[in-house]
């Protein structure tokens, strides 16, 4: 059921993204993780049963305001949702996925953080361009 919710506001939201990310961003601090994981989920770049989001495909960076604030999120079902986010866009900016996985691993340690990082690198060799280049 929540998957059609984030799969009907997808449309509407990619038409005005900057202002969607933007208010997405405030959800992030929602107590409830089902809305701290509508805020990631719903603007995946290549969400599974979606169309992709060809701006966030080029230009990750834009969902950063969303991804941050979640970067240790207690929830695990956010943490996946967030590790998704960030492997989606590795399969066209790996360079950016690495980036971001560094800044968050670097600023310290957070078994949520790590666990993050190692499901959104999980594609291809890029666990250990990250490992090598630390």
């Amino acid at each position: 059921m929540r998957e059609w919710v984030w799969m009907a506001a997808r449309p509407t939201l990619v038409s005005d993204l900057d202002a969607s990310i933007d208010h997405l961003a405030d959800w992030t601090q929602d107590p409830s993780e089902r809305i701290r994981r509508f805020a990631s989920e719903s603007l995946r770049p290549r969400g599974v049963w979606a169309t992709h989001i060809a701006a966030l495909k080029e230009a990750p960076e834009r969902g950063e305001p969303i991804l941050t604030p979640l970067r240790a999120d207690p929830s695990r079902y956010v943490q996946d949702s967030v590790a998704n986010w960030i492997n989606d866009a590795a399969k066209s900016r790996p360079d950016w996925a690495l980036d971001l996985c560094r800044r968050w691993t670097t600023a310290g340690e957070n078994p949520a953080t790590e666990r993050i990082v190692k499901r959104a690198l999980r594609s291809g060799d890029l666990a250990a361009q990250l490992h090598s280049q630390a």
